[in-house]
């Protein structure tokens, strides 16, 4: 089709046209972005934490005032715990994954080292592993001499060494690329220069929150510490009893004494799902600023094509007579909008760019990847054909001796 007399209409129809370049070029630049955005959410949100995340059960309790024997209970508390019907694992530990405590260590492996080699998260607690459900990927688990009582190593001026530590796969990557880490030694958490020795290394272990960039979420190790009196205790069972088995461990920990509160009790599920709303709630935010722009967009099209339909219908109506068919019509209208939105949203991909640019600055977003902008202009152009379909097709079936009449 010759473009030279949608060309001359288009000249003819500036301000119209502009209209119609300058609401897709925002729409393309805003949804790019905004497409970008919901994608990186959503990738937050389905992070592997390396938990048997369907079977977990957390309770956090609280003491009413000082309880010396804080260290006998605990003993109790776990045993009891691991005596509940349908218990797989049971143990006291610092912390689980996004319950707003991190506990972090630099890492060296050197004594007296300049600068740290990394940070990590740091998980203590006995049989963390079987509790958590991780899946051991090298090396071992920790042997009952290795692991250090939590009242023995907080006393004043105790020396507790800790022998061994396990890493997380990503940490384990950060410290001996392209080796095993099985058997060095690292140093961290102490000031004695005393080293930890690696003796097994997890798949996955995600950090408890999201202090450091995404390549960092995986950076943990483990600790051996048994005994931990901080009043986090965690469960594993089977996903389809974890309601009872929750009810049956808090009565458990209620009547071994009656001297604290429950503070928060839950699955594992619902904490990450209560970690997670923020990110959910942007992306339907997204999703909707998405929907409305679209929308509008399609409106205006529409609008403006009706409108111009109504002010050439003479036009139209003198092509019709000289022979154009009702599909030659449609074409001109149709490409005419393609013209119109390919400019739009040439404007728009700079614009794209140049958002995405001020979002890294401000708040350390990724690079937006090129893959998304062809992906937004093929939308635009869809919905520009769709758009200026129904107004075509009214243009087309102008009857030549109507449109002449018009005159």
């Amino acid at each position: 089709m010759d473009i030279r007399p949608i060309l001359s209409t288009l000249a003819r129809h500036k301000t119209a046209a502009a209209l119609i370049v300058l609401e897709v070029a925002l729409s393309c630049a805003i949804i790019c972005n905004a497409v970008f955005l919901i994608t990186q959410r959503l990738e937050r949100i389905d992070r592997p934490t390396g938990l048997a995340n369907e079977e977990i059960v957390r309770i956090s309790m609280g003491d009413l005032g000082e309880n010396p024997d804080a260290d006998a209970l605990v003993k109790q508390d776990v045993a009891s715990l691991r005596a509940l019907p349908g218990v797989k694992a049971a143990s006291s530990i610092n912390h689980v994954p996004f319950d707003n405590s991190s506990w972090n260590s630099s890492i060296q492996l050197a004594p007296q080292q300049e600068r740290p080699s990394a940070l990590a998260n740091v998980y203590l607690g006995e049989s963390v592993i079987d509790t958590l459900g991780l899946r051991l990927a090298e090396g071992r688990d920790f042997t009952a001499d290795e692991y250090s009582n939590w009242t023995e190593m907080n006393k004043q001026n105790a020396k507790v060494v800790m022998p061994a530590v396990i890493l997380s796969r990503e940490l384990a990557n950060k410290l001996f690329p392209g080796e095993s880490a099985i058997g060095k030694n690292i140093y961290a958490w102490n000031a004695d220069n005393v080293p930890h020795r690696v003796v097994g290394v997890v798949d996955r272990l995600i950090r408890t929150n999201d202090n450091g960039g995404p390549a960092e979420t995986g950076y943990t190790m483990i600790f051996p510490v048994k005994d931990v009196t901080l009043g986090t205790f965690v469960l594993r069972t089977d996903a389809a009893r974890r309601a009872e088995v929750q009810k049956a461990a808090v009565a458990t920990l209620e009547k071994n004494s009656a001297r604290r509160l429950v503070l928060r009790e839950g699955t594992f599920t619902e904490i990450m799902s209560n970690y997670y709303r923020g990110d959910r709630a942007m992306a339907w935010l997204l999703l909707t600023v998405i929907v409305s722009l679209l929308v509008v967009t399609a409106l205006g099209i529409v609008g403006l094509a009706s409108f111009w339909v109504q002010q050439r219908t003479k036009q139209i109506g003198i092509r019709r007579a000289l022979g154009a068919t009702k599909g030659q019509i449609l074409r001109y209208f149709q490409t005419e909008n393609f013209l119109l939105a390919t400019i739009g949203i040439v404007i728009g991909m700079i614009l794209a760019y140049g958002i995405n640019q001020l979002l890294m600055g401000k708040y350390e977003l990724p690079r937006l990847p090129l893959l998304y902008l062809p992906v937004g202009a093929v939308l635009l152009w869809l919905l520009g054909q769709v758009a200026v379909y129904g107004p075509a097709r009214r243009a087309a079936s102008v009857p030549p001796a109507v449109a002449t009449r018009t005159a």
